[in-house]
């Protein structure tokens, strides 16, 4: 497994190679002992795999609250997305910037979000899914989201939106005096 650093902190891509022979390929999806510089004492705690139908679909911008916040390892296993975090830890150099990485099922990239930012994706090939690996169990009452076109992040969507949840839509615009969390 290859780390390579973002320009968001505690944010990294986690390549892998893939043995292939004339069977088909194998690869090696996640590895404590190889990530453990990555992931710390974390432990996950929670596998979720998402599907979705349309390109242009966005899900997301999606976080939990502490103590609930959660460490994000995402990889796409079907298909092609635009992936998306954006740092609001409280005090970050790089809070309110965003970075995108592309995952797709083939070159099988992991996408590592820390604790503190918001995650969410744009499906760019239709029946795409992701697996995410969670750190923290998911916690109805500490969920939270920030709106994926809210001006104050700027994030440039490949695809216009066609599809996205109520939920998501609801998502208020950061407020001026939004000063982040604490993790």
């Amino acid at each position: 497994m290859n780390v390579m650093p973002t320009p968001i902190a505690g944010a990294v891509v986690v390549r892998t190679q893939a043995h292939q022979d004339t069977r088909g390929a194998f690869s090696r999806l996640f590895c404590a002992e190889e990530l453990a510089h990555v992931i710390g004492s974390r432990q996950i705690v929670q596998i979720n795999q998402s599907r979705t139908l349309h390109a242009g679909a966005i899900r997301g911008m999606h976080f939990q609250h502490p103590p609930h916040a959660e460490m994000k390892l995402v990889r796409c296993i079907r298909g092609r997305v635009w992936d998306v975090l954006v740092d609001l830890r409280a005090g970050s150099p790089t809070f309110l910037h965003w970075h995108a990485h592309e995952l797709d099922a083939r070159s099988a990239d992991m996408l590592v979000i820390p604790e503190g930012c918001a995650h969410g994706f744009q499906v760019l090939q239709a029946d795409s899914e992701l697996l995410y690996l969670h750190t923290a169990f998911y916690t109805p009452a500490a969920e939270s989201g920030v709106r994926h076109d809210d001006p104050r992040l700027g994030i440039r969507w490949p695809l216009t939106a066609t599809d996205l949840s109520p939920r998501d839509r609801a998502h208020a615009l950061l407020p001026d005096d939004f000063a982040g969390i604490q993790v």
